[in-house]
């Protein structure tokens, strides 16, 4: 069961690369829109993290603020990526402060994951 469980720990530590690896190919070349792999990798590690919130067994005990903390910028992220996707098709471009803002707290959430035990 431990070894079913770091893999999924895997998957959602992978689904934060592959959203912040998308966004930094946006970042630095020049486009900063939202596009469909940061969805991708959003999903993945949303659906990774609810599988890592389930009772994985008595000697496993859940921190319940690090996965609400998690889970709230988890919503942030893809409500500011879902605002970004309209105004990108609005107006052709993603703001500044929202595209960096997507980076940032992408960055914010893997830090929590790896770092608050």
């Amino acid at each position: 069961m431990e070894i079913l469980r770091h893999i999924v720990v895997f998957v959602h530590i992978t689904g934060f690369a592959i959203l912040f690896g998308a966004w930094a190919a946006q970042a630095w070349g020049g486009k900063r829109q939202i596009t469909g792999l940061m969805n991708v990798g959003l999903a993945i590690a949303a659906v990774a993290g609810l599988v890592l919130a389930a009772p994985w067994g008595v000697e496993y005990d859940l921190n319940y603020v690090k996965i609400g903390v998690k889970l709230v910028v988890l919503l942030i992220i893809g409500a500011l990526m879902g605002i970004g996707q309209a105004r990108g098709r609005r107006s052709g471009s993603v703001p500044p402060p929202l595209f960096w803002s997507i980076g940032v707290l992408t960055l914010l959430n893997a830090g929590i994951a790896v770092i608050w035990r």
